[in-house]
């Protein structure tokens, strides 16, 4: 655990740290006005010193990676990178200058990606030989043998139907997944000739689990921050407006946040809690609407990966999403109906919002709880001990409930004149699973007739770009909601 703005966070792998650590090199120089003098250093002085053990063939590879990721930082599409002996600053330079960040929000890095070998199975030195030999009956293909005592796959003929796995007593059996590709539900992921993965982004949902999964860090998005403190220094007043799911990755109370966002340079803050508020009145008057007209059920649609989904995968589940917008949307008319001079930053724990905000005019930018947090400690913010802020307009418990699974249903039967006849489900993840159900639904086969979808296993709390423990977040955040409802 490593302590970032006052907290314990939750950097469960070596890829994440790296991330962070750049995030704050970059974000250092850039507030000392020393960009394009010290970027170009950030990889030499991150594989330095008598304890630095190269993690791939040596040094040097390390430090093309390192700024290659830089690149990613910076805001730009990695995917086949040709390094043309272009410095950072020249990119950095480039970064400065943009008026607009294009393309896919998230990228793939070729030099980190480790050309994991396709899934398959694998029998281990665990394996007894045993007289039983389960293992070789059961193959449906005869793809098992023995050789001298031990187990074998022909992986010529092996099918991955996993059957052997199941059969061995031992459990010498394993499979080897490719992870990238085991996360994505979609199957936006494959590899290209030369056993790289590459995204479809015709297929990509961006749920980020891809990038939450690599073991290498591989899977990349392109960050804006940059692109807000060009801003901040060129004069623009901007409105931070933070999910409800960031309140949990910071110790400390809302007024806390809201006075450490100040703190670091946001002229206003808003709660994306308000904007949710305002979803669960709406989806709540829209489900009474559609159960009058005799429709089998509603969905929710404050899930932008959700959205994705459907309009990509399940378009027959298209006419059954609610028409309401997102609390991110409705926040931001609150910001500019006040503001209107002022750009609008929001701040989840999400990629998905941040093609959501490319796609809605009201949203400048989207940063995400990773950034806010690198930020933080750049400045040396520690929320804890921030000034408590006034909340002038505080969120209910039903908008401060969006971020776990459960929470937006409950909200909207909050809503509700009536709610006999509210009989909710949940896709708690977009999964194998979860996708079944959904097209379970979209071919009339609903067991309720309000169906809440949330891409993250657990709600945003436990976002692809969170933080803090999600099970720690959610507990805080029930506390909020639950003070709110006092």
């Amino acid at each position: 655990m490593i302590r970032s703005g006052g907290e314990k966070v939750h950097y469960n792998n070596n890829a994440l740290l790296i991330k962070r650590d750049l995030l704050v090199s970059l974000i250092k120089l850039f507030l000392d006005d020393k960009l394009e003098e010290g970027i170009d250093r950030i990889p030499y002085e991150m594989t330095s010193g008598p304890n630095y053990e190269p993690i791939r063939c040596c040094v040097h590879h390390d430090r093309v990676i390192l700024k290659i990721r830089i690149l990613a930082r910076l805001g730009f599409s990695v995917e086949d990178y040709a390094d043309d002996g272009a410095p950072l600053a020249f990119h950095a330079k480039e970064a400065r200058e943009r008026t607009a960040i294009s393309g896919p929000v998230l990228t793939v890095l070729d030099e980190a990606c480790n050309a994991c070998i396709k899934t398959q199975y694998l029998i281990t030195n665990a394996c007894q030989g045993c007289l039983a030999r389960p293992c070789l009956l059961n193959c449906p293909k005869k793809a098992v043998s023995m050789n001298g005592g031990h187990a074998g796959i022909d992986k010529t003929k092996c099918i991955n139907c996993g059957i052997c796995l199941q059969a061995c007593p031992y459990h010498a059996i394993i499979r080897i997944p490719v992870p990238c590709e085991e996360a994505c539900p979609v199957g936006a992921i494959a590899k290209n000739e030369a056993g790289k993965e590459r995204i479809d982004y015709n297929k990509c949902i961006f749920c980020g689990n891809c990038m939450r999964e690599c073991p290498f860090g591989a899977m990349m998005d392109k960050s804006q921050i940059l692109d807000v403190l060009m801003a901040k220094k060129r004069g623009k007043k901007i409105s931070a407006l933070f999910a409800p799911a960031v309140a949990g990755q910071f110790r400390g109370s809302i007024g806390k946040l809201i006075g450490a966002l100040k703190q670091a340079g946001f002229d206003d803050v808003y709660e994306v809690a308000l904007g949710a508020d305002i979803t669960a009145k709406n989806e709540a008057a829209e489900f009474t609407e559609r159960m009058e007209k005799g429709e089998p059920f509603m969905t929710t649609s404050c899930c932008p990966a959700y959205i994705e989904t459907v309009r990509k995968h399940i378009p027959d589940l298209k006419k059954r999403v609610s028409e309401t917008r997102t609390p991110m949307h409705y926040t931001a008319e609150i910001a500019a109906r006040e503001h209107p001079d002022q750009l609008r930053v929001f701040i989840g724990p999400c990629l998905a919002k941040r093609k959501e905000g490319l796609d809605d005019p009201l949203v400048d930018y989207v940063l995400t709880a990773e950034e806010i947090g690198a930020l933080f400690l750049a400045l040396g913010i520690d929320v804890t001990q921030a000034e408590e802020a006034a909340i002038p307009n505080p969120a209910k418990a039903g908008g401060r409930s969006f971020p776990w699974s459960g929470g937006v249903a409950e909200a909207v039967r909050r809503n509700l004149k009536d709610d006999s006849n509210f009989h909710p489900e949940c896709v708690n993840g977009l999964n194998k699973e979860g996708l079944a159900m959904m097209k379970a639904w979209s071919e009339g086969r609903n067991t309720g007739n309000i169906l809440e979808v949330m891409a993250c296993p657990g709600g945003c709390a436990a976002g692809p770009m969170v933080i803090a423990n999600p099970k720690i977040a959610t507990n805080q955040l029930k506390k909020i909601a639950e003070e709110s409802a006092g």
